[in-house]
């Protein structure tokens, strides 16, 4: 999108690069532990978690550049306005479809609330997790009700 800032986007992408390295890190100790007979127990629970945050500003990134995966098969044949109308209906389905699994992940997060659920080793809580996975989708949501809303597409 145009109206992002730059400095939000620059965060966006330093936050889901940096889970992304440590998510290598982890993995290339825990290989090299293992190998050596020093093995990292937990490094799974660690790496899923930077993957759930580095997928997090994944689909924001996306959503924010309009870099979305589309089979545009039908779009370059369509003429401008038809192609036009075409693009804010799939931001308006974006839009359910993300807001569909907000509140699917919502309900999960409500009710385990005070269950206290955590990883098995190292103990992480995953209610953190949960509330940025909903979190970030209803922001995607709201980015593309921003986009269908004010036409922004080409």
């Amino acid at each position: 999108m145009k109206s992002s800032s730059p400095r939000i986007v620059r965060g966006v992408v330093l936050v889901g690069g940096a889970a992304l390295l440590g998510a290598m890190a982890i993995d290339v100790v825990a290989v090299i532990g293992r190998h050596t007979g020093i093995p990292l127990l937990g490094s799974i629970e660690l790496v899923q978690v930077l993957v759930g945050v580095a997928g997090a500003m994944a689909l924001l990134i996306a959503c924010l550049h309009d870099s979305h995966a589309r089979v545009r098969l039908l779009l370059v044949r369509l003429a401008d306005n038809p192609r036009r109308s075409l693009l804010r209906f799939d931001d308006f389905l974006m839009a359910v479809f993300f807001l569909a699994l907000a509140a699917g992940s919502g309900w999960i997060l409500y009710e385990l609330w005070d269950s206290h659920e955590e990883s098995e080793l190292w103990r992480l809580p995953y209610r953190p997790l949960r509330l940025l996975v909903v979190l970030t989708l209803l922001v995607a949501a709201g980015l593309m009700l921003r986009r269908r809303a004010g036409g922004e597409r080409p």
